[in-house]
């Protein structure tokens, strides 16, 4: 568990904790960077407890004491202290806005990586591996991914599309069986038309996942709801986010699928890769001398 994950555990947590243990809680929030120094004693002096709550604290989160709580703490910190979310400034330089882009989409994909539920993947790679059919259904800015998501689908031999459209997509829900997968992005899980399709969807028995945040509409309706949650804003710097975790997520998907499919599969990418030989320009470019007796032709 990276930083970013440690501090939103304790803050959903913090309700469930003791009076005591809540002002632990507070004093870690507000002072990350200061506890990872401190010795037990002194983050109860300054949070104003006694020792034992502090060790009552960590065990709480399911950690074995403070020091193994502070040594995660400090591993994630280190690791995250140069990717900090961004917001742009009209000031800012090329240099500037390339870096903070870059550094906060990188902080994001660490924390997404270390989000993902394993056994949550698992299972929606099993559903995608057997499915007769898979539909990608996403408007706006997820509509690209839907139509990316569709073609790697199609790769594997997967029957596969994507619908952006909320006719198209409510014609197709119930065209589907529980046969069939229906894979629903969304960046922010409330969009009203996605909901009002899954939900058709989900009369059939066909199996939803979502690549949504969590505590979201979406995620509730979803057979298997992978969570991709972001803590910023809904500006700019988020849409980038979202679209890009969102496709590398349908990588994992997709590369899990092609493993779980067989050795069978390679031999089809293969023959795919010939297939498309022809459609390419041949980078064997006629040297110069060359060129020149072709214009003379």
């Amino acid at each position: 568990m990276n930083s970013f994950n440690l501090l939103k555990s304790i803050a959903q947590a913090r309700e469930n904790l003791r009076k005591s243990e809540q002002k632990v809680a507070d004093y870690v929030l507000a002072h990350a960077n200061e506890v990872i120094h401190m010795r037990i004693v002194d983050l109860a002096s300054e949070a104003n407890v006694s020792e034992p709550t502090v060790v009552r604290f960590c065990r709480a989160l399911s950690y074995d004491g403070f020091q193994d709580f502070k040594l995660t703490l400090a591993q994630g910190l280190a690791s995250n202290n140069h990717f900090e979310q961004f917001s742009l400034n009209s000031k800012d330089t090329v240099t500037e806005f390339k870096e903070k882009i870059f550094d906060s989409m990188i902080g994001n994909l660490l924390n997404i990586k270390e989000q993902l539920d394993t056994t949550t993947v698992e299972r929606a790679i099993a559903a995608l591996a057997k499915a007769r059919r898979v539909e990608f259904y996403g408007f706006g800015a997820s509509a690209p991914v839907c139509t990316d998501a569709a073609h790697k689908f199609h790769r594997l031999k997967v029957s596969s599309t994507s619908y952006s459209d909320p006719h198209m997509q409510a014609i197709s829900a119930v065209s589907l069986d529980d046969r069939d997968v229906v894979v629903a992005i969304s960046q922010t899980g409330r969009t009203k038309d996605l909901l009002h399709t899954v939900k058709l969807v989900k009369e059939t028995g066909t199996t939803v996942i979502s690549l949504c945040p969590s505590d979201t509409p979406l995620a509730d309706l979803a057979s298997i709801p992978i969570h991709i949650d972001l803590e910023e804003d809904k500006d700019l710097s988020t849409l980038m986010s979202s679209r890009v975790l969102h496709l590398v997520v349908i990588d994992v998907l997709a590369v899990g699928v092609a493993m779980k499919l067989g050795p069978g599969l390679v031999d089809h990418l293969k023959t795919i890769k010939r297939s498309l030989r022809s459609l390419r320009q041949n980078d064997k470019r006629p040297s110069a001398r060359h060129a020149d007796e072709m214009d003379e032709d």
